[in-house]
Parts: structure tokens; sequence; C-alpha cells
């Protein structure tokens, strides 16, 4: 009885914490339509031995992470963007494609993605690839729902329930644990998309002290996270 009296008294708090993530994930797509930003001046900076990667979650353009975008290239990272993967709505194989082909064609080595959502699955996906793998680095992914969330079967959208831990495809990418230590896993303290979390077995794991899945893209913390993780010497031991 008293565990169900201690979750009772969360919901409010929760659902307070849910409400401010889809403020701040709406601010941010308006955002994103009324002030388009051409993203090819981030690719010029002095650390070219350091570029970044940013892959954005499920109907998220690269506009969602703009903020972070500014704060990699303020510190000397040239920062790029696949803007051919739109809202990043379509099957993780192919978007996960769209990737590796922007890779080959800008010929980007030594490469950290930083992802969200499901910019992590795409990233992961693409470090397992034979044709792609060699030239990333690390990724940082925020809030990535590596083993899914329950909720995904109560949608409709295809792009949605492709985060069902039934999903066949999604299991076989979180069973494979071989490159988990290129990874940092980086999640709030409670995300109201995925129930479970996104702690990856193997992978550098990091517990932030905010609340969301959206507004964790803002947490003071983050910009220190991946700075740290562009500075430090790459690691190839399993």
């Amino acid at each position: 009885m008293k565990r169900i009296a201690k979750a009772a008294a969360r919901l409010p708090v929760r659902g307070w914490w849910w409400l401010l993530d889809y403020c701040h994930a709406g601010l941010r797509q308006v955002d994103g339509v009324l002030f388009r930003t051409d993203p090819a001046p981030y690719q010029q900076a002095p650390r070219a031995d350091r570029p970044v990667l940013l892959i954005p979650g499920v109907y998220e353009n690269w506009q969602f992470m703009h903020r972070i975008a500014r704060t990699l290239h303020a510190a000397g990272h040239p920062v790029h963007v696949v803007r051919t993967l739109g809202y990043n709505r379509g099957e993780l194989g192919r978007m996960a494609a769209l990737v590796a082909g922007y890779l080959r064609e800008a010929d980007l080595r030594d490469v950290t993605i930083v992802a969200h959502s499901k910019g992590g699955l795409v990233g992961k996906h693409v470090m397992l690839s034979s044709t792609s793998a060699g030239r990333i680095r690390h990724m940082v992914a925020v809030n990535s729902p590596f083993s899914g969330s329950v909720y995904a079967g109560l949608f409709l959208d295809p792009s949605i329930r492709a985060f069902s831990p039934r999903n066949r495809g999604l299991r076989a990418l979180s069973e494979d644990r071989s490159i988990n230590h290129r990874i940092t896993s980086v999640f709030s303290t409670f995300d109201p998309h995925i129930p479970v979390g996104s702690h990856l077995p193997g992978a550098r794991n990091i517990k932030l002290d905010s609340e969301g899945h959206f507004r964790t893209l803002n947490d003071p913390s983050l910009p220190e996270i991946l700075l740290q993780a562009l500075a430090e010497p790459e690691d190839s031991s399993p």
C-alpha cells in the first residue's frame, strides 16, 4: 500500500514534468519553422580532427539540436547535419543509410555522433555497418530508447511503433553489444517516453538531474559531457 501511495503522490509532479517537456518540444519545433538556419557555416571550424555529426530524434529536424550545434561549433568543432533525414520519420535502416552516405560523400573521419532519442538508434546502426563503422569514433546519445518503449504499441504511426520492445529490428540492435563501449548514453532521471530508461550495457552511462525526454537537451551539464567526450583519446578496446 505504501508503494502505491508513493506512486500516486508522484503522478501530479510527473504530469507537470510531462507538460513542461511537451512545451519545450513545441517551442523548439516552432523555432525550427520560423527561424531557419543554414547549417553549412557550422562545418567550418579549426578542430577538423574532431568533427561532430548531429542526428535528431523522430519528428525532429536538425534545428531541434541547434543549441548543441552552436555550443560545439563555438568550442572549435566542425558540426555536420544530414538534411536529407528531414524529420527522421523513416525506417531505421533507411535513415542509417542516409547518414552513412553523408559520411562517405563528405569524407568525414574520426566523427563523434551526438544524437537524441531515435537518433541514437540510427547512430548505433551506422556504427555497426561495415561500410561506415571506421569513420565513427564515438557516439553520445541523449535519451535514446535502446531497449524500446512500452508506449510505442499504443500508437498507429509506424514511426513510433518501431520503438516497441517486440520489434525484431530493435531487439537485434539491442542484443548486439559489440560497439557499446564506444557509446556514452546520457539520460534524465525520469523520461515520460521511455519508462525503462536509456541505460545501455557496456556503455558509459550518465544520469542527469533533469527530468523529461526533450528538455534534457537543455540540461546545463550536457555541454561539458559532450566536450569531454570530444576531448578524450580514441578508445578502441572492447
